[in-house]
């Protein structure tokens, strides 16, 4: 399984009532760590773990951590302190340098730290906030109608303080084109826990048989697939059907929609003529356009190509959501 939060919560969910949880949650670093405030991971009373605090060299301590959590039912609070010879991540090797705080908080039925409501969220591609107790057991989620930006945050008082993570589902892309150079761009994404749909309306593409772990395949290009790109909060497009005609098809029903960047495959003269294929002019467009696709990173194999075009998605989509940052503050008394 990936390691996005949504793959996370949906294994806790899937047993939550079967064996012990605990949550932890890096919610201050100083200097050079691995992950940053915010980052979670789920641990069970089987010594599962699902997500990573870590490179992997301090997650066998986390779970042996997360025991006494259990027990207690209350919060354990680590700190790995990368310069300190004494500490156990100095003794480890970790080579951030840097110095980590963790909590472990228990999820039990009673008090499932709002992790269900969490859980629903991400399903439902909603972006919000989680807002957790450091001391306490303590947590819930609230939306907010934008995406937020990827910063979290440590508020409120002392002793009552909390941690404000901004949360965005993971992304989801469409691919317009079914050949063979999208296999490895499907497999690829569904790696990092992307979700993948896919629309092309000529029958020996896109075959069911050889895109099994994608959302959705779309065999007309009309309004059904704005619609879909909307309800389903699809967040980019790759135009790579090698064709001017289907690719411009799509163009323009995507810019009726809410998706925030397109990436085009081929030369960028290519992209010219799927915009007049379309009827539109690059000013009309509502999303930013890649094109060529991709970042430049040499190779010319469908594997390194769609490689490429994910890096340059990735980098697009991360840009979009850094501008979108938004301050956060937090009364203690709410």
């Amino acid at each position: 399984m990936s390691n996005q939060l949504s793959a996370m919560l949906g294994a806790w969910h899937k047993d939550r009532t079967g064996t012990e949880w605990v949550l932890g949650t890096i919610y201050k670093t100083e200097g050079s760590a691995y992950r940053k405030a915010g980052a979670m991971m789920m641990i069970n009373g089987r010594g599962e773990q699902f997500g990573l605090l870590s490179g992997g060299c301090l997650e066998a301590d986390i779970i042996r951590n997360a025991r006494r959590a259990m027990v207690s039912e209350k919060t354990v609070k680590l700190v790995y302190d990368g310069n300190d010879e004494d500490d156990l991540s100095f003794r480890l090797g970790v080579g951030c340098g840097g110095t980590v705080y963790i909590m472990l908080q228990p999820v039990t039925v009673q008090n499932d730290l709002g992790l269900a409501d969490l859980c629903a969220a991400l399903h439902n591609r909603q972006s919000g906030f989680y807002r957790q107790q450091i001391d306490q057991p303590g947590g819930y989620f609230s939306e907010t109608p934008n995406v937020v930006g990827h910063h979290a945050h440590v508020e409120g008082a002392a002793g009552e303080e909390r941690l404000v993570t901004p949360i965005r589902p993971e992304p989801h892309i469409l691919l317009v084109g079914g050949g063979l150079d999208a296999r490895p761009v499907v497999h690829i994404a569904r790696e990092m826990g992307w979700q993948v749909s896919l629309a092309d309306p000529r029958p020996a593409n896109a075959r069911a048989e050889h895109f099994s772990n994608v959302a959705a395949i779309f065999r007309t290009l009309n309004h059904d697939l704005a619609s879909y790109v909307n309800t389903n909060r699809v967040d980019a497009a790759i135009l790579m059907s090698h064709s001017i005609p289907i690719d411009g098809k799509a163009l323009n029903i995507l810019a009726s929609s809410s998706v925030r960047h397109v990436s085009a495959l081929g030369p960028a003269h290519r992209f010219e003529q799927v915009l007049g294929e379309a009827g539109l002019a690059r000013a009309q467009l509502p999303f930013s356009v890649q094109s060529p696709a991709g970042l430049p990173l040499g190779g010319e194999l469908p594997e390194s190509i769609a490689l490429s075009m994910l890096a340059g998605i990735h980098q697009a989509l991360h840009a979009l959501y850094t501008k979108a940052d938004v301050p956060v503050m937090v009364r203690a008394a709410e």
